[in-house]
């Protein structure tokens, strides 16, 4: 059981005031927080740290990662034995956790088995939201067939490499949707576009027809949860976004009357900016296909101004990155390049509270509260200022608590 802790001297920032609450005390015992009080906690069992002023934050929270995505090539990646995704896949998560992130959500690939396995102790790594594989149409993205390989997509369905898994027609949909929920899914994913990484949908293209989105709304549903679409163009996001559809991944080509529509209706959009940038880069040298790095520019060039109309039109958006391979170590530069044109404080609550009602998992994870998960970070310097305090792999945070467990304790004595 995690051992009793009291921050004293601590600033708390947790996005539900604009500047934090100075000269704070929290308490965490039995992996949650018991106690939040602005004069010094009693306990005689407790370990006390005086954070001096410094920075108290909830863990990070990422709502789009590939946890299992250790190659650019997604294709090659499918193809990998499960065993070294599995090793893979654990090194990425720990990536993460080091860098503050207490909470991830994988948007396609990820099992329950890893789910297991975080829970378990036998891997070190942030709580895990999945989706199982998304679902996309024959051609769609996560379709990594290309042109001329003519075997059945399913060969592909049961490897952990792989993102997605290809369903046609609404019986079809219903199936692998409550299939995907048998299998421990958290929420569903579909692609209802064409995406950057697959080789044969231009980024144009719409994905499902309106009743098979529908249909698989529906399915989620009725089990209590909900639906995630990979979405870029202002058309397709308007159509999911009506069709029920309530997580909208990327949108970088949205258009401001479909923010006013997203905003109505409560959906909530997690940009992924940092992909683009490191796909711009690096992509053609880790591996991506020709086809794929022709397509980067399609989306990346409106990424910004995507998250300014949104931010426009009251859009609550979520903190994402969807890294591929070696390229999970830029996570935490989504920070500063949203800072170019956000204020800090949205940022962070796109990665705190946002990004906790996106998961519906409000009141126990990214807010410093009595009875939330004690998942926390220390920040050595104010973020509100500079939010590359965030970045650098963790450099600046000297604590990094997870379920009251101290994953790194390096506090300055």
């Amino acid at each position: 059981m995690a051992n009793s802790v009291v921050f004293d001297n601590a600033r708390i920032l947790d996005g539900r005031s604009a500047e934090g609450e100075h000269g704070m005390s929290v308490l965490t015992e039995g992996g949650r927080i018991r106690e939040i009080s602005d004069r010094p906690i009693a306990s005689s069992t407790a370990r006390r740290i005086d954070l001096g002023g410094r920075t108290l934050m909830p863990g990070l929270i990422d709502c789009h990662v590939h946890v299992i995505a250790a190659l650019a090539h997604l294709g090659q990646n499918a193809m990998l034995p499960d065993a070294l995704v599995a090793y893979h896949a654990a090194r990425i998560m720990r990536g993460m956790l080091h860098r503050g992130f207490t909470t991830v959500r994988d948007l396609g690939g990820a099992t329950f088995a890893l789910v297991e396995a975080l829970e378990q102790g036998l891997i070190e790594g942030p709580r895990l939201v999945i989706c199982g594989k998304a679902l996309s149409q024959t051609g769609g993205h996560t379709d990594f067939r290309g042109r001329y390989d003519h075997r059945d997509p399913d060969y592909q369905v049961r490897r952990l490499g792989a993102l997605g898994r290809v369903v046609d027609g609404v019986d079809a949909c219903r199936a692998a949707a409550r299939d995907e929920l048998r299998q421990g899914a958290d929420f569903i994913k579909i692609m209802a576009n064409g995406g950057v990484a697959s080789p044969t949908d231009p980024i144009a293209f719409l994905g499902f027809s309106a009743d098979e989105i529908r249909a698989v709304v529906e399915e989620a549903e009725n089990g209590q949860t909900y639906v995630a679409a990979h979405l870029y163009t202002d058309a397709a996001i308007a159509r999911a976004v009506t069709c029920g559809v309530r997580s909208v991944e990327h949108a970088n080509l949205i258009e401001p009357a479909t923010a006013a529509l997203v905003a109505e209706r409560g959906a909530i959009v997690c940009p992924t900016l940092v992909t683009y940038e490191a796909l711009k880069n690096e992509g053609a040298s880790l591996g991506m296909l020709p086809v794929s790095i022709a397509k980067i520019d399609d989306v990346r060039l409106r990424g910004l101004g995507s998250i300014e109309i949104m931010h426009k039109a009251g859009v609550t958006m979520a903190f994402g990155t969807d890294l591929l391979g070696e390229m999970h170590r830029h996570q935490s530069e989504e920070f500063v390049i949203r800072a170019r044109v956000l204020p800090a404080i949205e940022v962070i609550r796109a990665a705190t509270c946002h990004a906790a009602k996106l998961l519906r998992m409000e009141g126990r994870i990214g807010v410093i509260a009595a009875d939330a998960h004690a998942d926390l970070i220390v920040v050595d310097g104010d973020p509100l200022a500079d939010l590359s305090l965030l970045t650098h792999q963790g450099r600046h945070l000297p604590i990094i608590m997870k379920g009251g467990d101290l994953v790194k304790d390096a506090m300055p004595s």
